[in-house]
């Protein structure tokens, strides 16, 4: 079967098919850093993991950006009453947010620009805007894309342009400045007392200031796609669904302005809100929950992943203690049969003909089910299924083998629903692997079958690594990351000095 995905720009459920074989560029927008992400934005962040793991389980290769938002109005403006440089403030976000990725065992992008870092790049689009007409400076000082110059704006939205009006949306509305038309967007804002006292402010061919928040996307994804894959078309743009107008539509009209192309995403995916007590959590309306606040509480990742993913993508999640309480139990199954499983010998690659046929309906169901818009209620379906015929084996002695175990694998790895297990801790002062001749000399490249012993290869390829990284030998170091991680185990470098490995599984579907 082949990926379908819901396309916003075609309103339809289109085949995948990306414009080079083999590989995938993803972007995603990211947190704006002012304050710490609450449950509803990573509602987002993990819809769009759950996308990212699942291209490469069917042998995609991932190119995956998510922005880093570090100045717009809300970070100026916390800068201000905080009375920090902008820089200094946003950096315990942009920590925080890390360490609650991470909880969440939301896989690492390829890349995490911050918007800052990337100011020439926005200065060269703004230029080019200018160069063709599409885009003027206001009286005040600022740059305009003109909205009535572009004749494709609204493509996505599906709006009619006649009708919009200034201060569309929230995030908009504090874009208040003069200019020709009431429906055009600001690309660049001329500096006020405020940013200039914050840092946030930059020269310009064009007059000094900083950009609008639609310019800096377009900027980043251009930049980093073409220099990875020579061409500045995406394929596929996510976020949600509250982005579609006007950020997404912006970002279309200036992207596909600059460039000429006729399109800038080719593959638009918007996930739903999510919803405290039958209202949108928003800071805005002060019904937040964050992912400190599920840790102090003795949440589980694995719970609130599986509760996430309970609902589809694409529908509005109501978040309650109860469902809460409910994944939880959910987890605790999981994590039970995991144990077992896990327990069990590996019986040399002996399997039943129930355990493999059990594997290969399983592994047919959940990939039918994640190639069908990401169907994540059927793939959980699906794995419990999975979970109570192997439950049954296991207590009628019923040998479970490689296929059985590999499909297992498959669902930890594209799901990581399971409650955490205990990781194996390695300290940076614990005595170093062997050495021969100065070189660190590695274990097997494969983990052995049974659970134990893949503890103590792990554990080893962990002591090779830190040896690697204290040669600088930084490339080398990445690469046991992987290796360890195809073998399903997670590596996290913890502040300490301490390193963690932790089983989380792994495999690729039959395609």
């Amino acid at each position: 079967m082949t990926l379908r995905l819901y396309n916003t720009l075609s309103r339809s459920t289109d085949a995948f098919d990306p414009l080079q074989p083999g590989r995938v560029s993803l972007y995603t927008c990211g947190p704006t850093v002012y304050n710490y992400a609450h449950v509803g934005n990573f509602r987002t962040f993990l819809f769009e993991d759950l996308l990212r793991r699942w291209l490469e389980a069917s042998g995609y290769a991932v190119f995956h950006v998510m922005n880093l938002t570090d100045v717009d109005d809300k970070t100026i403006a916390g800068a201000v009453a905080a009375g920090q440089p902008l820089r200094t403030y946003v950096e315990p976000f942009i920590a925080a947010f890390e360490e609650d990725r991470r909880w969440l065992r939301i896989a690492d992008a390829s890349s995490y620009p911050r918007a800052t870092d990337y100011i020439g790049a926005m200065i060269e689009l703004v230029n080019g805007l200018l160069e063709k007409g599409v885009a003027y400076k206001g009286d005040d000082g600022s740059v305009y894309f003109a909205i009535a110059r572009y004749p494709g704006y609204g493509r996505l939205s599906r709006l009619d342009t006649r009708e919009l009006r200034a201060g569309a949306s929230e995030r908009t509305s504090s874009d208040e400045y003069a200019k020709e038309d009431v429906r055009d967007f600001a690309l660049w804002k001329k500096a006020k007392p405020e940013d200039e006292a914050v840092g946030a402010a930059w020269e310009a061919p064009f007059g000094r200031g900083r950009p609008g928040w639609h310019l800096e996307c377009s900027a980043m994804a251009l930049r980093l796609v073409q220099a990875k894959f020579g061409i500045r078309v995406l394929d596929i743009h996510a976020g949600g669904v509250d982005l579609i107008f006007p950020h997404h539509e912006d970002e279309i009209a200036q992207s596909c302005a600059f460039t000429g192309d006729s399109l800038f995403a080719r593959f638009w995916l918007h996930g739903e809100f999510l919803n405290l007590e039958g209202t949108k959590m928003s800071k805005r309306y002060g019904n937040i929950l964050t992912v400190r606040d599920l840790r102090e509480q003795g949440s589980d990742a694995g719970a609130v992943r599986l509760l996430m993913f309970g609902t589809h993508y694409r529908k509005t999640l109501d978040w309650s203690d109860a469902a809460l309480g409910a994944a939880q139990e959910g987890a605790s199954r999981l994590g039970t049969f995991r144990d077992r499983l896990m327990a069990g010998p590996a019986d040399g690659g002996s399997e039943s003909e129930e355990s493999g046929a059990a594997a290969a309906g399983f592994t047919a169901t959940f990939t039918a089910a994640l190639d069908d818009d990401l169907n994540a209620p059927q793939a959980l379906a699906a794995l419990f299924e999975l979970v109570r015929t192997g439950n049954r084996l296991l207590d009628q002695g019923t040998p479970i083998g490689p296929r059985f175990r590999a499909a297992w694998a498959l669902a930890e790895r594209v799901l990581a629903v399971s409650p955490s297990a205990k990781a194996l801790e390695v300290g940076m002062d614990a005595p170093l692997v062997a050495e021969e001749d100065g070189i660190v000399v590695h274990p097997p490249e494969k983990a052995p079958g049974d659970s134990e012993a893949a503890e103590e290869w792990a554990r080893r390829w962990a002591l090779v690594r830190i040896a690697e990284k204290r040669k600088r030998n930084f490339a080398e170091a990445d690469r046991i990351r992987e290796v360890l991680r195809q073998a399903g185990f997670d590596v996290r470098d913890r502040r300490d000095g301490k390193v963690e490995v932790t089983r989380v599984g792994s495999a690729a579907p039959d395609r």
